[in-house]
């Protein structure tokens, strides 16, 4: 493949503390190697490329294009949209009837002069990428796709590390720091810290291993009753674990008469399945994205743990917060940006040469940095419980571990 004379950056899904960092990262490794290769970002993911509606990089923006590590979202914006859904498409006006969103996106790459075409996002943003890519290849459109992996849950095979991951379970912690005082705002107090994690694990545990960084580094004050155990996280609860709800509640009543309060992190996805079952039961309908995923604000797993273990507990009075909306609006942390730079050169890299991909340490090619094929990539990898600083953090809290989320009456 000869040199892109162009190449196109969108980023789609969920938020995710990279997305910035990772426009920034593309432009300024491309303003380094080869200024006269042009970039257009598209305006909120396949949307805008669906319409044909993007911004130019101008001089200006690559010049300043380092501001973008400063900040967290998508200058660019973001939306949900799939490609292969031609219903979903043609509802919201993408598309006309009897097209195909897929060639319809070709063609406007086509259109625009474009040669590589970088998306950045999750798995279903890259699983959309793979049947961009396929679409393409398959239809000798020439172009190149190339994937930067973002998702919060840290659940893309058989990528070791999304980008954001880390610095959405800081900021995670950091928000817990503050909610927790609520546990002497009231006698009694059951405080749930619902975190992101649809069905993965990975990042409710990473933040509870945050937050008691923190609390490894506070002063307390028993003698006026500051104690660190009325500050600790007394219960984990994610997909990948089997809870004994009658079991954890007897634990977690002891906690609640010794230091007056109890506080869990659940992961958003704990027990989803379970639910959405009883609520089919009941003939309730539960809504769906465009990618036919549980809408987890309908579900509400965090309030319906809370219920559970609040009457159990004997509490008095029960908050549910959720961090995934600061969290994940966060700009990228010192060690994200670090891993961003690294697969946006790599990107580069592979856009001049024309290799297409997900850029990712491989996994299951001894977690080497490279572009991985865009058949192997999924979602839904599972956060392996059996890791040693996993066993380490249930041991501080007190908990044992089990198989599969199961929440039964």
């Amino acid at each position: 493949m000869s040199k892109p004379k162009k190449v196109a950056i969108l980023t789609a899904g969920g938020l995710a503390p990279c997305l910035n960092s990772a426009i920034g990262s593309l432009i300024e490794r491309y303003t380094e190697i080869d200024p006269s290769i042009e970039i257009i970002c598209y305006r909120s993911g396949y949307k805008g490329l669906l319409k044909g509606d993007y911004y130019s990089v101008t001089a200006d923006v690559r010049a300043n294009a380092g501001l973008l590590h400063s900040f967290g979202g998508s200058a660019i914006g973001n939306s949900r949209v799939k490609l292969t859904n031609v219903a979903d498409c043609l509802k919201r006006g993408l598309v006309k009837e009897g097209e195909d969103p897929q060639k319809v996106a070709a063609d406007q790459l086509v259109k625009d002069g474009v040669d590589v075409l970088h998306t950045i996002g999750g798995d279903d943003t890259n699983t959309a990428a793979a049947d961009l890519a396929a679409f393409l290849a398959d239809n000798d459109y020439g172009l190149t796709v190339i994937g930067l992996p973002k998702t919060v849950d840290n659940d893309v095979f058989p990528i070791k590390q999304s980008l954001g991951a880390w610095t959405a379970a800081e900021h995670g912690a950091n928000y817990f720091k503050n909610v927790v005082a609520e546990n002497n705002a009231n006698p009694r107090m059951l405080i749930v810290h619902e975190v992101m994690g649809r069905s993965c694990g990975w990042l409710t545990a990473a933040t509870a291993v945050e937050y008691r960084k923190l609390l490894d580094q506070t002063a307390w004050l028993p003698e006026l009753g500051l104690e660190r155990a009325a500050f600790e996280v007394h219960g984990v609860f994610i997909p990948e674990m089997e809870v004994d709800i009658q079991a954890e509640a007897k634990r977690l009543r002891e906690v609640m008469d010794n230091t007056d309060c109890v506080n869990i992190f659940i992961s958003e996805g704990a027990g989803v399945e379970s639910i959405v079952a009883e609520m089919e039961a009941q003939g309730q309908e539960v809504p769906r994205d465009a990618f036919g995923h549980v809408k987890l604000d309908a579900v509400n797993p965090g309030k319906w743990f809370a219920e559970q273990f609040a009457e159990m507990l004997g509490a008095e009075k029960t908050l549910v917060q959720k961090s995934g909306y600061y969290s994940r609006a966060a700009a990228s942390n010192v060690e994200d940006v670090r891993l961003i730079k690294s697969c946006a050169d790599l990107a580069v890299e592979c856009a001049l040469r024309g290799e297409a991909g997900v850029i990712g340490h491989d996994e299951d090619n001894n977690n080497v940095l490279r572009a991985i094929e865009f058949p192997r990539i999924k979602g839904g990898k599972p956060f392996d419980i059996d890791l040693a600083w996993f066993d380490e953090l249930l041991a501080a809290v007190g908990q044992t571990k089990g198989g599969k989320v199961e929440v039964s009456h």
